[in-house]
C-alpha cells in the first residue's frame, strides 16, 4: 500500500508530466506547476528538490509510458515481421497515443532541452538509443531466424527506421498534417516487405 506522500508525488509527476511536455523546461513556471496540481509551490518544493528534479520525473514518467506501450507492441508472438508491423501500426496513430501526453516526448523535450538543461537531453538521447536498441533487437533476430536480409548491420537499419519515424512526427507536429507520419509509416512497411524480408 502507498503512503499520502508517495501519492501525492505520483499525482504531482502525472500531473505535471504534459505541462512540461507543451511548454518545455524554461517555458514551464512555478505557477503553470502550481495551477494544473492545484499545490502550493511549497507543498511541489516538499516533494522535489528543485524544478529540474520535477521535470526530469516528469520526463521519466512519459518515456516509461511511451516504451511500455512500445514493448507491448515488440513482444506479441510472432516472428520479427510481425513484430515490425505492430511497431509501424502504433506509429501510424503516434500523434493519438501522445495527444494526452502533450505531443512526442522524445521530439518536444529532446530539441527543448539542447540548450537549456543538460540533464533533460541526455535523458531524450539515452530514451533514442533505448527505442533504437529494441528495434535493433527485433532487426538482428530476424536476421538469426533467416527471416530478413539486411544491407547493413541491425543497429544501423533500426538508427535509420528511427531517424525516419521521428522525421515523420516532427514534421506532423510542426505542420499539424499527419500525412507526413501516414506516408512515412506506409513507406517504411513497403520498404519491409521488399527490401529485408527474405
Amino acid at each position: 500500500m502507498t503512503t499520502k506522500a508517495e501519492r501525492t508525488t505520483a499525482f504531482i509527476i502525472e500531473t505535471v508530466a504534459p505541462v512540461f511536455n507543451k511548454h518545455g523546461y524554461i517555458g514551464t513556471s512555478m505557477s503553470d506547476l502550481t495551477e494544473a496540481t492545484g499545490l502550493t509551490k511549497g507543498a511541489l518544493y516538499g516533494n522535489f528538490e528543485n524544478k529540474e528534479a520535477l521535470a526530469l520525473a516528469a520526463y521519466e514518467y512519459s518515456i516509461d509510458k511511451l516504451l511500455l506501450e512500445i514493448d507491448s507492441r515488440l513482444n506479441i508472438e510472432g516472428g520479427s515481421l510481425e513484430k515490425l508491423f505492430s511497431l509501424t501500426k502504433f506509429y501510424r496513430n503516434y500523434d493519438v497515443f501522445t495527444n494526452e501526453m502533450g505531443g512526442c516526448p522524445v521530439l518536444n523535450v529532446g530539441v527543448d532541452a539542447q540548450h537549456n538543461n543538460k540533464q533533460l537531453a541526455a535523458a531524450a538521447s539515452e530514451t533514442v538509443k533505448t527505442i533504437e536498441g529494441k528495434i535493433a533487437l527485433i532487426l538482428e533476430n530476424g536476421v538469426n531466424n533467416n527471416e530478413l536480409r539486411l544491407p547493413v548491420p541491425p543497429l544501423q537499419f533500426a538508427k535509420q527506421l528511427y531517424t525516419m519515424l521521428q522525421g515523420a512526427i516532427t514534421m506532423s507536429t510542426i505542420t499539424k498534417d499527419r500525412k507526413y507520419l501516414m506516408n512515412t509509416v506506409a513507406y517504411i512497411e513497403v520498404l519491409v516487405k521488399k527490401e529485408i524480408k527474405k
